[in-house]
């Protein structure tokens, strides 16, 4: 049985689902970024126990199969982010319908419709939150960075960043208040 979960961003997110299904006493096969499979059916009143506590925690339980695809949509973008692996000739279309068997522009209608955001919005706002991330770890160049998150040259990424968040990347780092959204908010 399969269990999709809302707002599952990291891997701490999956370490907090699987402590509240353990406290509940229900023992999970697997759990990833929005879903938990489970090898045995759950009575509602557990159920009912494991949604109260994904609330309270900052998750929730998804029930309907639309809320289902948004979710793994987006799952699936934030873990290609995060993979620090995106190609300069990467395209977004062609990699979703690679993970999710749906024709793109049926994932790209369904995801905007629910979400009021387009995907390759959506997109881009992740890619420059993790840029926000890299800059402040100090750790990569921009030219790296670029390099990693699939820009085409250091412009190109300084002028999204820009249009983004109005700030240069220089300048972002230069200010106190960093201004970073957490994932589930985008």
């Amino acid at each position: 049985m399969k269990i999709f979960i809302k707002n599952m961003v990291c891997n701490r997110c999956i370490s907090a689902v699987e402590k509240i299904f353990s406290e509940a006493g229900i023992a999970v096969n697997s759990v990833v970024l929005g879903e938990v499979e489970v090898g045995t059916d759950i009575s509602a009143e557990k159920m009912l126990a494991v949604e109260k506590s994904l609330m309270e925690t900052g998750f929730e339980r998804i029930k309907d199969s639309v809320h289902q695809l948004v979710d793994k949509i987006k799952n699936t973008i934030i873990i290609k982010i995060s993979e620090l692996d995106i190609d300069e000739n990467f395209l977004l279309s062609e990699f979703l319908s690679s993970k999710i068997p749906k024709d793109y522009s049926s994932l790209s209608k369904t995801f905007s419709q629910n979400e009021n955001i387009t995907l390759e919005q959506f997109f881009i706002l992740h890619k420059i939150e993790k840029v926000k991330e890299l800059l402040l770890y100090n750790e990569f160049t921009l030219t790296e960075i670029a390099g990693k998150l699939g820009y085409k040259s250091v412009q190109h990424l300084s002028s999204q960043f820009r249009n983004t968040t109005g700030f240069t990347p220089t300048e972002f780092k230069k200010l106190k208040d960093h201004q970073r959204k957490t994932l589930d908010s985008l």
